[in-house]
């Protein structure tokens, strides 16, 4: 178990891999925790060193009280990356946590090497959005919207040949803390991270699930274009959580960015 202070909580992570290689740091969605990545990592390379921790609010980390901001998760992954003494990552983020890279990186940029922003975009959503969602928590938890959550999530494709898996991250987004999923809404509400992603000066790689009905390729797409030199690529069958659905494509991904920039 590995866990850190950091900025007055309990951050959970899990850092694995030879301390000399190149590291990738993994930053997960709403409603999720490190477990989502799972098998890419299993499909990484031995060259590679990887970080993945649970955001404020998820998995095994505390969950203070909201609301939060974009800038209070930003500020965790920065204490936890000086905390394990990391520079010059490679940070893979996906949906809250693309925005999270995003932001790390605009603000902290001799911390990033590069970032792969996964079915993400430097505004999701709106204030009408996400205000609905809150309501809908607070008055019915998470089993309110769990069944729509996951449809977002996975193609029907996976959802029908995987029914046992789905039900699995099922359990995990409805076993969310409340204070954790709503606060963290509250940081999607409010971040517009448009400026960030126009100021960045690294390489970028922004990828989409195909059947993504939360962050659909034309939305990613549309913050890819305002990346400087950023490339994009769609993850054909996949939906919100190509981690999940395409692990292989994303490793390929990620290993490719890593060869690239150490060359």
């Amino acid at each position: 178990m590995q866990v850190a202070m950091i900025n007055g909580i309990h951050l959970h992570y899990r850092r694995s891999g030879p301390p000399e290689a190149p590291t990738v740091v993994f930053a997960n969605s709403l409603g999720t925790d490190l477990r989502i990545w799972d098998g890419v990592l299993e499909q990484l390379g031995d060259g590679i060193q990887r970080l993945c921790y649970d955001k404020r609010g998820h998995g095994l980390s505390d969950a203070p009280p909201p609301p939060y901001t974009m800038d209070d998760h930003i500020d965790d992954l920065v204490g936890l990356l000086e905390h394990e003494n990391i520079h010059n990552a490679v940070i893979c983020g996906i949906s809250v946590g693309g925005m999270i890279a995003l932001g790390l990186a605009a603000h902290k940029p001799a911390a990033v090497r590069a970032l792969i922003l996964c079915d993400t975009a430097h505004k999701i959503g709106s204030d009408a959005l996400w205000n609905a969602r809150i309501n809908m928590i607070q008055q019915g938890g998470l089993e309110s919207i769990a069944d729509a959550v996951l449809a977002r999530w996975f193609s029907d494709a996976f959802r029908r040949a995987n029914p046992a898996a789905v039900a699995g991250w099922r359990n995990m987004l409805v076993r969310t803390p409340v204070d954790g999923y709503v606060g963290t809404c509250t940081a999607l509400r409010d971040a517009d991270l448009t400026s960030a992603a126009q100021s960045l000066n690294l390489p970028v790689r922004c990828l989409a699930g195909s059947q993504d009905g939360a962050t659909p390729p034309g939305l990613v797409k549309s913050m890819s274009d305002l990346i400087p030199g950023s490339r994009f690529q769609v993850v054909d069958g996949a939906g919100h959580l190509p981690c999940i659905e395409a692990p292989g494509k994303l490793a390929a991904v990620i290993s490719d960015l890593v060869q690239e920039i150490a060359s």
